[in-house]
């Protein structure tokens, strides 16, 4: 039997311990309640090969794309008609920035970078920013997008149709290599390295395309293959600056898409 000292170091135990079991219990459920994850860009309804109506004229989608050899990436897609959103083009090389800011800045509903830049963040090519252009064109080969005085968007490849200095344009970017065009599938010299990768098409019916491939999941060329095997009714495509470079951004009717570039950017295509 027990003696009276031992029942009472017991009792005495049992009052320190019981206060710590409880808090350990305690800080366990909080551990178990608390673990809210926060979604990476679009994750909110990324559901797969189904256009979403965001606005009038802005749709957006996701699709699964994968190579032959078996690179796989998430593209996401936004798709405008041109009848119902405004195209310009934000160009700043003293002041780049992130996609977000950008559309901030020029109050757009969407972004996504532009052509491509040198280390002091000039544009390697022509650029046309309301109405003033910069940079020279690249002749013989790439492409542009261009908006000109009357409001009419154009993407086309400067090798098939050279851009003339007098032509009256409003806004204007240009890039390399041209991915697709007339609906097929062109061909370029390239490397074969996986990288980020940033385009802008036009489907057969004349809507515009923003497609991220926010991982480095592709090449160059097995990006055009997808492309010309894609569902979108492309006919033509432009390869955009890729890589750190690539970003996507849209905020509309309470859906939210944020790709952000690891480059501050100092030229973006922008949709009002």
């Amino acid at each position: 039997m027990l003696s009276k000292h031992t029942l009472k170091l017991c009792f005495i135990i049992c009052i320190l311990v019981m206060p710590l079991v409880a808090c350990t219990i305690s800080v366990g459920n909080l551990g178990s309640t608390s673990g809210t994850s926060t979604p990476t860009a679009g994750s909110n309804s990324q559901q797969l090969n189904v256009w979403q109506k965001v606005s009038s004229g802005i749709e957006l989608r996701y699709e699964d794309w994968k190579s032959p050899g078996d690179n796989e990436d998430t593209m996401t897609i936004l798709r405008f008609d041109l009848s119902k959103v405004h195209l310009s083009i934000g160009y700043q090389p003293s002041n780049p920035l992130s996609v977000s800011d950008w559309a901030q800045k020029e109050h757009a509903l969407a972004i996504i970078n532009g052509g491509y830049f040198d280390q002091n963040d000039n544009s390697t090519a022509l650029v046309v920013s309301n109405g003033q252009a910069h940079g020279n064109s690249y002749s013989g080969f790439g492409g542009m997008l261009s908006v000109d005085t009357q409001g009419n968007v154009r993407l086309r490849s400067l090798s098939e149709d050279p851009y003339d200095p007098n032509e009256q344009l409003e806004q204007a970017t240009q890039s390399s290599p041209m991915l697709m065009i007339n609906g097929k599938r062109t061909q370029f010299q390239a490397d074969a390295s996986s990288k980020q990768r940033s385009i802008v098409a036009q489907d057969n019916q004349g809507r515009l395309l923003f497609i991220v491939s926010p991982s480095p999941a592709f090449s160059l060329d097995e990006l055009a293959d997808l492309l010309a095997s894609s569902d979108l009714s492309i006919k033509n495509a432009l390869n955009l600056d890729g890589g750190a470079s690539t970003g996507l951004y849209m905020n509309a009717s309470g859906k939210h898409v944020e790709i952000d570039s690891v480059s501050m950017l100092p030229i973006v295509i922008a949709v009002k």
